[in-house]
């Protein structure tokens, strides 16, 4: 049975049973709710990495670099008081083995230019900063909500992360960041299917008569 052919219904419960074979995904995920940042996920890699290795019979957390955490606070853009909650963070998962990095998206138009050479509108909210990210397989979110029900934010569905294809989302993100992450994955996930970059569009001129 190939999941990503399964209704939308039936593909949101496998990745629920999928996420929770990552015990220290679950960790994060109970950990950050006890933190009750507005607007949290925990998103990108640590989510279809984990569906990746569960699909190819890989250990749950195999390959993954860290765990993100995403929030939206726009009441206060300065640094103190991202690093108060990044450090409030610390406290929380400082006996996992796990790096668990925490960002305010509310932030992101702040630096990120000077980071990747593009500049960033001002994210709206959580979501519209997951919208961004350089493959449609990473705009991913979850988060625990009241009696322990999931909330999944996939604006391009699951088809392509069950079915290992990394799909190009130039919104925002460079080529040269696509590629590099990419790149790397697949030396990780070999069975991957990475699509190309799309070609600048071309413009014919017409001749004058």
């Amino acid at each position: 049975m190939v999941i990503g052919h399964l209704p939308l219904d039936e593909q949101l419960a496998a990745l629920k049973s999928a996420l929770s074979r990552n015990e220290m995904l679950l960790e994060v995920l109970r950990g950050t709710a006890s933190l009750a940042l507005p607007g949290w996920y925990v998103t990108a890699g640590c989510l279809f990495q984990t569906v990746w290795n569960v699909v190819t019979d890989r250990p749950p957390t195999s390959g993954i670099k860290d765990y993100d955490v995403f929030y939206f606070d726009d009441g206060d853009l300065s640094w103190e008081a991202e690093d108060a909650v990044i450090t409030a963070g610390k406290e929380v998962f400082a006996d996992l083995p796990v790096e668990v990095e925490i960002r305010n998206e509310a932030r992101v138009h702040l630096w990120y230019e000077q980071k990747f050479g593009v500049a960033c509108p001002p994210h709206r909210s959580t979501e519209s900063a997951i919208d961004c990210f350089a493959a449609t397989t990473c705009c991913l979110g979850v988060r625990l909500e009241t009696e322990g029900r999931w909330r999944v934010y996939a604006p391009h569905g699951l088809s392509d992360v069950f079915n290992l294809v990394v799909r190009p989302n130039p919104v925002l993100a460079p080529r040269a960041v696509y590629e590099t992450k990419s790149d790397r994955w697949r030396r990780q996930w070999p069975e991957l299917t990475v699509l190309d970059w799309p070609s600048a569009p071309t413009t014919s001129k017409k001749s004058s008569s």
